[in-house]
């Protein structure tokens, strides 16, 4: 799934994570794909399911 880099940034903003979102502007590409870009998303603390979970509209609240 492609995100938008700033909707990440945004993500680890609302986590409180203003320092992994500063560098995660600085590395990641535009567009992230979740699947191509998972090694580069869990070296910020994401989870790509996290992702796809919120941004898809599915039922990310749930399991956790």
């Amino acid at each position: 799934m492609q995100i938008g880099k700033q909707q990440i940034i945004d993500f680890l903003k609302s986590k409180g994570s203003n320092e992994q979102a500063s560098q995660a502007e600085s590395e990641l590409p535009d567009q992230v794909d979740t699947d191509k870009d998972s090694g580069l998303l869990s070296k910020f603390g994401i989870n790509p399911q996290d992702l796809i979970g919120k941004f898809s509209g599915g039922l990310g609240g749930l399991g956790g």
